[in-house]
């Protein structure tokens, strides 16, 4: 799969799973506290690829009220990215504990989409548990439905 349409998948994942916490009224404190994480997190690496100091710690708590803004500067932020930057690029950075890696654009691209879908998992957890719908991010679903 091309990582433009990884990314393009994660957007359209990201935004049902975001409509489904507004849903609750962002209700469950452990739900907003790992969304914060994956908005952090995709903020950070892409700042990490653009050799900027970022705005946020990985685990910061965002304000409810703030997670589409958010979401929606990372995407910008990731999109360009994907489009003007080489996969192949090799990114020299340093993680939060200080260790230094280098990684390529497309490694680090990958990993900010899989990470997505391995919280958007413990997310759909969280709702289930707490008595909500549980929404439908499978990839292979949203792309028979033409969202992807």
């Amino acid at each position: 799969m091309d990582i433009k349409e990884f990314i393009k998948y994660t957007k359209k994942a990201d935004e049902i799973m975001m409509a489904a916490f507004a849903h609750t009224g962002f209700s469950i404190p452990e739900a907003n506290t790992l969304w914060s994480h994956v908005l952090s997190a995709q903020h950070i690496w892409a700042k990490r690829m653009l050799n900027e100091q970022p705005q946020y710690a990985v685990w910061e708590v965002l304000l409810p009220e703030n997670f589409e803004a958010i979401y929606a500067a990372n995407l910008a932020l990731l999109e360009d990215i994907a489009a003007t930057k080489s996969p192949d690029e090799v990114i020299n950075y340093a993680n939060s504990a200080g260790e230094v890696f280098s990684s390529t654009v497309g490694e680090i691209l990958m990993h900010v989409c899989n990470h997505g879908t391995y919280h958007r998992g413990q997310l759909a957890k969280m709702l289930k548990q707490a008595g909500y719908a549980v929404p439908l991010t499978d990839y292979i679903m949203l792309k028979r439905q033409g969202l992807v």
